[in-house]
């Protein structure tokens, strides 16, 4: 287990702050379903066993590189792709083979984002089948106006610039007018640049978690506006002022 870095203090949101947002963007993995879930653990352990498998690595060797792609790259998928010409559905298909039901489902949450006015996004690293069975399970999918996924963005993965521009381009999102909301600080640089605001989603009682030191770098950037570890309650705390 790894310490994480310090957590930038900011300001509580109010109403007012969001109220010129009604584009709402939403990372999937530890941002949607939270961390304490531990669905995540599933992808992880398939990505392993897919990684020692197609490089004929032992365990602990396809760990490393799993993760070294992933740090390199933005995933672990992409760099497969790039080094090693991996078919990505097979990869996607393999590491998403898991079971849903460790997400509990969020009726306050649910309730919370549909609540919010304007439009709603997933914006994933993951496939759509992913997110859509993710989504399902928390009772959630049918609030959101699409789902903007890993193919979607032509295998491309956040923290990359023209991801997000593609995003944008697609469904005519006015950056200033949006808000994004992420578990990863490096993948709110962009559209902090881009004019949007962000919120950074941490851990229940901002506990440190299992994982890589640099998977929470940036914590205590300029880049992120807003830090919560309970996006239902944030959400509406910035609707309703409470």
């Amino acid at each position: 287990m790894s310490t994480s870095p310090a957590i930038r203090h900011t300001r509580d949101a109010t109403p007012r702050d969001f109220a010129n947002v009604h584009d709402w963007v939403f990372d999937l993995d530890n941002t949607l379903y939270p961390r304490h879930s531990n669905l995540f653990s599933q992808i992880d352990v398939r990505m392993t066993e897919f990684v020692a498998d197609f490089l004929s690595l032992p365990r602990d060797e396809a760990r490393f590189v799993q993760k070294d792609f992933y740090r390199r790259y933005g995933t672990t998928l992409r760099g497969l792709m790039r080094e090693h010409a991996v078919d990505p559905d097979a990869f996607l298909e393999f590491v998403h083979d898991i079971d849903y039901s460790w997400i509990d489902p969020d009726p306050a949450l649910g309730d919370e984002i549909a609540a919010l006015p304007g439009r709603k996004f997933i914006f994933t690293n993951g496939d759509r089948k992913h997110a859509e069975r993710a989504a399902r399970q928390l009772g959630i999918l049918d609030h959101f106006e699409d789902i903007f996924d890993l193919v979607a963005a032509d295998l491309v993965p956040k923290p990359a610039s023209e991801t997000y521009d593609k995003f944008l381009g697609l469904h005519r999102v006015d950056a200033a007018h949006a808000a994004m909301f992420e578990d990863l600080a490096r993948n709110l640089e962009v559209p902090k640049s881009l004019g949007m605001k962000t919120v950074l989603i941490v851990p229940h009682n901002f506990e440190d978690t299992f994982g890589d030191v640099w998977e929470h770098e940036g914590r205590d950037d300029e880049h992120i506006d807003y830090v919560t570890d309970d996006l239902a309650t944030f959400l509406k705390q910035i609707r309703q002022g409470r």
